[in-house]
């Protein structure tokens, strides 16, 4: 079976860093592309960072310079370091795996999310 589940999430304020984590079960870490999307009240789903099957990387523009997605295969575990959080990248958090690609329109299957609230 199966399973993405983000934790990690919470309250910070502006400046201040977040780890998530995307726990996967069910597949191999070294045959998927697992993506980090994010949706903020009111607005569309949006993709900040993915990594590939083999381990290349890829950002959306606001998540450059700030944050790092990497992965543990031994643990079957995919992080997004989040580093110099703003206001604006509160949202709820979700990863979603493919085989194929990065976009969101490929994401196979999807975790349930973990909110990240930045505010002062």
């Amino acid at each position: 079976q199966i399973q993405l589940v983000e934790s990690g999430g919470g309250l910070v304020q502006p400046g201040e860093s977040l780890r998530l984590s995307c726990a996967v079960s069910g597949f191999s870490l070294d045959y998927y592309f697992i993506a980090w999307f994010r949706q903020a009240p009111g607005k569309e789903r949006e993709g900040v960072s993915c990594i590939t099957n083999i381990g290349n990387t890829y950002y959306s523009d606001s998540a450059k310079g700030r944050f790092t997605v990497s992965r543990d295969i031994a643990t079957n575990t995919v992080y997004l370091q989040m580093n110099s959080l703003k206001v604006e990248d509160t949202a709820v958090y979700y990863c979603a795996s493919s085989t194929n690609r990065c976009a969101r329109d490929e994401m196979d299957y999807w975790g349930k999310g973990t909110l990240v609230t930045v505010s002062s």
